[in-house]
């Protein structure tokens, strides 16, 4: 997997080998691949994923898309799309560890409102579950991420505009705890070990919380400009050293070694415009990728030694509008997932 990202220096646009598009009837920004088609698909080489539509309004959809890689071709699975309330802030499919028998379907987790559960067959897909975090009304505050914890796989984390980070028994489907987590607005969440999570938050602050030790966090890092968000988390499964967080409105990426708190040991700066969404690897601790409202999709690779700035990318590609999520395949670890516009594109790295 190393050797294949560094020998590549460019995403190739034009090779049909390297690039499968999907073009959507409407904007979207959720998406999720599959870690298994079992149960799903005729065919256990193909991949299903999961994208969500972002319509300002609130009847929206999500779809589930079949990814052959034999013919490179990505089709709509008509009697497997749904509606949906909301845009879908994440969609995540249930980690593979996660299934209690290789019979049972797998589930799909989406976050908006509230947390969802959907049992996906080969023919339907329904909602099992619908979670609200709020003790003391009906009403959910919105929810802006989630991860799935994949050590611990009936775990769940949510994150929210409440300041709180709530813990989920899926299984059971009963809160674990709650947590307040910063002073403002949590925006994204990622789980290390199997009680260790991490926390982004419009304080600018990236906090690590222990469930054997819920009154007290980490912060490993402080924005430096006051008063700015950071938006987005990724905590790197291969090596959970590293994480890397974004900041809103800036094309950086800092790269953080909880080791050494507060100071970051790498700061990717080429991104044009600022960065919309991270993606750790997922068969190598030293590769990420990055995307922006620069329409670029950019792979780099961690310092040996810690290096600030002036670090420039393996590997570049460019979409042709700003690029508003982007997925890493952990079953097919050579496709990288990108959102932009009306569009999913798959690229070959």
């Amino acid at each position: 997997m190393e050797n294949s990202i560094e020998e590549s220096h460019q995403f190739s646009n034009n090779n049909n080998n390297n690039l499968v598009t999907y073009d959507s009837p409407y904007p979207l920004y959720a998406m999720s691949f599959s870690l298994s088609s079992a149960g799903i698909c005729r065919r256990s080489s193909d991949q299903i994923i999961a994208v969500g539509s972002f319509i300002e309004e609130y009847n929206n959809r999500v779809d589930l898309l079949t990814f052959d890689k034999e013919t490179l071709t990505l089709n709509l699975t008509p009697n497997l799309s749904f509606s949906h309330p909301y845009p879908s802030t994440k969609l995540m499919f249930q980690p593979s560890s996660s299934s209690s028998s290789s019979s049972s379907p797998p589930l799909l987790a989406s976050s908006a409102d509230y947390l969802r559960l959907y049992s996906v067959k080969n023919d339907s897909i329904e909602l099992v579950s619908l979670l609200n975090n709020s003790k003391s009304s009906d009403f959910c505050a919105p929810l802006t991420s989630f991860d799935w914890n994949d050590v611990v796989p009936q775990r769940i984390g949510t994150s929210s505009i409440d300041t709180t980070c709530t813990i989920w028994d899926v299984e059971k489907c009963v809160v674990e705890t709650q947590l307040i987590a910063h002073d403002k607005e949590v925006y994204d969440i990622a789980w290390g070990e199997a009680g260790v999570f991490a926390s982004v938050s419009a304080d600018g602050s990236v906090r690590i919380f222990d469930l054997r030790d819920k009154e007290h966090s980490t912060i490993v890092y402080e924005s430096p400009e006051p008063d700015t968000s950071l938006l987005r988390l990724a905590w790197n499964k291969q090596d959970l050293r590293y994480m890397a967080t974004t900041l809103m409105d800036s094309n950086k990426v800092v790269i953080l070694d909880i080791r050494s708190p507060t100071m970051p040991v790498a700061e990717f700066e080429r991104h044009q415009a600022c960065v919309n969404a991270v993606a750790w690897a997922p068969q190598s601790g030293r590769h990420i990728c990055s995307a922006g409202d620069d329409a670029q999709a950019l792979i780099w690779e961690l310092p040996s030694m810690p290096a600030p700035s002036g670090i420039d990318p393996l590997s570049v590609y460019n979409a042709t509008s700003e690029i508003n999520q982007l997925q890493w395949s952990a079953a097919q670890p050579d496709w990288i997932g990108i959102a932009f516009s009306n569009k999913l594109q798959l690229l070959r790295v």
